[in-house]
């Protein structure tokens, strides 16, 4: 065992005092030790319960014959952190989360660790220190939120940022908002809708590494404690095995993952996390093998901001299982890939069953016959750009219009509530990438604010950041090159016609080439929004979007 060279011998007396310090037995450090890695804390509503979760891991661990140690790991809600200076924390954080665990997972040699997130940029970056410190591991998570209710529809957190708009707009009064405040996240759990929390937590089933149901089995529900249970039984399986998560997290499972993010709908982060957890594995995931695979996945579910249906109602339709047993009667899926649960995902898929076509469409009758996401490349974005499609109203589907230029998020979102923009404008938000931001921030409250504001038919936002899971409409974000690194995007003007054709994959700016490489010869590049502490290292170090900004 990995945690012998800690534990074991007389020159490791020193270090079983230590331990014996908080308690530990011999007979418990007889056994395997087993990291429990809990991002639990009082700031984010999708953590605020993990505790639960951590004391049925460890159940489970103590009942397959390990020692479970349990470990802290920061979090940082995108929800709070919108929009002010806590989003530019946001992504940089999904690499602290990966460099935590690992200096955690070597310096206790953990013989195998079981990974609790829920939210945000914890998942993926639990997920990429999984495949760096490459020992046995299970992701469990802590479960969706149900949806709001209140005079009898279902509420959830992107109707609160657009009802922000609609406020504005002067179609909502301040008292029918606070209503909606109070009613329209219930309790813990990642936020309800196919978000960007959701759509990772759903796409570890995918993946291998996590347990039938992690992704959709919500919060609340006694069944989501059993499954934590399990997750600590699950893993001493895996350890005794040696099956490690990059014999898990192969090429084929990536594969598998994008083609149910594809037919979910997922969030554009998804694209973001994958390519980054792929590099952490050794593996290459690009943009054109995204849109490869979404040219031919079948798009199957319309869930919250693309439709009305929430995570609570995938779990009653049958669960992420059902939706890729669609996939599998079209031969969509790699089958014979291993998992923790110690089955194949044929052999998983193969018992389940949709519930409700209503919610999970048929392969044969999708809502659309190609995945929701989809990669743009052309003259604005010559290193790609990503759209969630399924939630781009058909109006908005090919668009032309002129530029509306803006140096930063808090600058259009001031022009938006203030009514300066019209019908047919492109809003562009720059210098908002992963070096300019820096941080790439998450741009929900403009695109809410134009869809409150009911503008979501007329008008494109298009930026080198990123967007919220909860964002819909034609928001186009992952411009790369980014502004601060002299793209197309960084000498876009005021007035420009800006072109996109979401089924054909195109985003251009139509103006002649000698003029936009004039205007990129003469560009410089502006001093940095922040030079020092963390994020100034962050903006040193950090590759683009289209590459998952990782770190070099």
């Amino acid at each position: 065992m990995k945690s012998d060279k800690m534990k074991t011998g007389i020159e490791r007396a020193p270090h079983r005092s230590l331990l014996k310090g908080m308690g530990y037995t011999d007979e418990e450090l007889r056994r395997p030790l087993i990291g429990v890695v809990n991002s639990k804390n009082e700031s984010i509503p999708g953590h605020i319960h993990l505790d639960k979760i951590a004391e049925a891991v460890k159940s489970g661990i103590r009942m397959a014959g390990g020692t479970p140690m349990e470990v802290p790991c920061i979090g940082v809600c995108d929800g709070t952190a919108m929009n002010h200076r806590g989003m530019n924390y946001s992504l940089p954080s999904r690499e602290l989360v990966a460099d935590g665990i690992e200096s955690m997972a070597e310096a206790n040699a953990f013989d195998a660790m079981v990974l609790i997130p829920n939210c945000d940029k914890i998942v993926p970056g639990m997920l990429m220190a999984a495949a760096r410190v490459n020992i046995p591991a299970v992701v469990i998570s802590g479960g969706p939120m149900l949806a709001g209710r209140h005079g009898g529809k279902k509420l959830d957190l992107n109707l609160m940022f657009e009802a922000v708009g609609s406020v504005r707009a002067g179609s909502m009064t301040e008292q029918e908002l606070y209503l909606m405040e109070e009613h329209a996240c219930p309790g813990c759990g990642s936020c309800s809708g196919m978000f960007t929390a959701n759509s990772m937590n759903c796409l570890i089933e995918s993946l291998g590494i996590g347990l039938p149901g992690n992704g959709t089995i919500p919060a609340v529900y006694g069944e989501r404690i059993r499954l934590a249970k399990e997750a600590g039984r699950k893993v001493m399986e895996v350890l005794e095995k040696g099956l490690l998560p990059r014999d898990i997290m192969t090429q084929q499972a990536f594969e598998n993952a994008l083609t149910t993010d594809m037919a979910l709908g997922c969030s554009t982060n998804s694209v973001l996390h994958l390519t980054a957890i792929a590099h952490e594995a050794g593996i290459v995931i690009d943009l054109d093998i995204i849109n490869s695979i979404s040219s031919k996945t079948p798009n199957l579910c319309r869930l919250s901001p693309a439709g009305p249906h929430h995570i609570e109602d995938l779990y009653e339709a049958g669960g992420v299982q059902a939706v890729m047993k669609e996939l599998a009667r079209k031969g969509l899926l790699h089958l014979n890939q291993p998992t923790v649960n110690g089955k194949t995902i044929g052999e998983i898929v193969g018992k389940a069953r949709v519930l409700d076509h209503n919610i999970i469409r048929p392969v044969e009758k999708p809502y659309s016959s190609t995945g929701g996401i989809a990669v743009l490349r052309g003259s604005l974005a010559p290193d790609g750009a990503v759209v969630k499609r399924s939630a781009v109203a058909p109006e908005m589907m090919v668009h032309q219009g002129p530029a509306r230029v803006f140096e930063s998020e808090e600058e259009a979102y001031g022009a938006i509530l203030n009514g300066q923009i019209r019908k047919k404008d492109v809003i562009v938000i720059r210098y908002e990438g992963p070096r300019g931001g820096p941080g790439m921030k998450e741009m929900l409250s403009p695109t809410s604010a134009i869809a409150g504001m009911g503008l979501d038919k007329d008008v494109a936002l298009i930026t080198d950041g990123r967007f919220s899971g909860a964002t819909r409409g034609a928001s186009i974000g992952h411009v790369s090159p980014e502004a601060m690194a002299g793209g197309p995007i960084a000498v876009v003007e005021d007035g420009d016609i800006i072109s996109i054709n979401i089924p054909e994959g195109r985003l251009d700016i139509l103006v002649d080439d000698d003029v936009l490489q004039a205007r990129l010869k003469k560009w410089k590049a502006p001093a940095p929004k922040i030079n020092h502490g963390w994020l100034g290292r962050y903006a040193r170090m950090v590759t683009s979007a289209n590459t998952g900004a990782v770190l070099k």
